[in-house]
């Protein structure tokens, strides 16, 4: 298996540039000299502050140029791409989050299919070596079958976000189909670490746990039938991206599109996780961290499992996650403790 490595004479432009594997996928590119493109609306679904903080660490590198818009805004988007002709063009700019699409479901129409839809026409519009964009484990359902693979049915998702990230599944392939755009969607199973999202729930745990309050566990108690979920940590993600951006699908039946799965192919019970995580918060800390914890019941939208196959990754390109969760998240507590000034 040989995979081709980057071209420093390609533009990469990434949106959701100041999200967090936006961020970290943008400075791995800058570290190596590549020029990248940064795009994103600092929109205030969580603390738009982590954002800005992100975006402070992108701006030593001389190759980055960030451009504050809306993916939505297709007057702005196409200018950008008939002014930086982006070679290889990474969509990570998206609403996430499960349980915020039953609460605000225009944001998600808005980004995940208008804004899919806009990048879809700029590439075609202007032509681009490779399109990538971010797809979700959430579009699995319910699925009993266990490990996912790309191959099996994702046609009952259980929330609108799920929903929105089988559509752009659907329109890229269409769009390769008519106007051969080669396109890989990425389905990315909790991506966890260093900077990540408030929203997550490794990351509210640990604030709850800051703020004297108790955690909410939504496996309604259950443990012998906990949920399950692939952690994966950033930097795997990234990796598994950036051997990616250079490596289009081939023509298959008329189409270059692939889909695959980026997730550790270890599923960790949830409850397995938390200790992990209390264990990590003593070690930063030097002193016992215990979460006070409230079980209720699974939220609306929520699936019991999530469990990557990653054996069509793995043929592509070589890859597979390593890092496990105990060493993960130590990286993860190390940097909250830090950046928060907690004690």
């Amino acid at each position: 298996m040989n995979y081709k490595t980057l071209n420093d004479n390609k533009t990469y432009l990434i949106t959701g540039a100041a999200g967090f594997i936006g961020y970290y996928l943008s400075r791995k590119l800058l570290e190596q000299g590549y020029r990248v493109i940064g795009v994103d609306n600092i929109n205030d679904y969580y603390d738009v502050s982590l954002k800005y903080t992100r975006l402070e660490l992108l701006k030593p590198f001389e190759k980055f140029t960030f451009i504050k818009g809306d993916i939505a805004d297709k007057v702005m988007l196409n200018d950008l791409f008939k002014e930086y002709k982006p070679s290889i063009v990474v969509n990570l700019a998206a609403q996430a989050g499960v349980r915020y699409s039953i609460e605000n479901p225009d944001v998600y129409i808005q980004s995940n299919i208008i804004g899919f839809y806009n990048i879809l026409e700029a590439c075609r519009h202007n032509p681009v070596e490779h399109l990538l964009y971010a797809s979700s484990s959430s579009v699995y359902g319910s699925n009993k079958k266990i490990p996912f693979e790309e191959t099996d049915m994702v046609d009952n998702p259980v929330s609108l976000y799920a929903a929105t990230k089988k559509s752009n599944e659907l329109m890229a392939h269409t769009y390769t189909h008519l106007y051969k755009i080669p396109a890989t969607g990425l389905r990315f199973f909790t991506v966890y670490g260093p900077l990540g999202r408030p929203d997550m729930a490794y990351f509210g745990f640990t604030q709850k746990y800051f703020l004297g309050e108790p955690v909410k566990i939504f496996n309604n108690g259950d443990f012998d039938n906990d949920l399950y979920r692939d952690f994966t940590y950033i930097e795997d993600i990234v990796e598994g991206i950036e051997r990616l951006l250079n490596n289009p699908p081939v023509v298959e039946g008329n189409v270059m599109h692939k889909v695959y799965n980026i997730g550790n192919n270890r599923p960790e019970k949830l409850m397995i996780f938390i200790e992990t995580l209390e264990k990590c918060l003593s070690l930063s800390l030097g002193r016992k961290v215990l979460f006070e914890k409230s079980f209720e019941k699974i939220k609306p939208g929520d699936v019991p499992a999530t469990y990557a196959s990653t054996e069509r990754l793995e043929r592509v390109i070589g890859f597979k996650p390593k890092t496990s969760i105990e060493k993960g998240l130590q990286q993860f507590a190390d940097w909250y403790v830090q950046y928060y000034g907690e004690k």
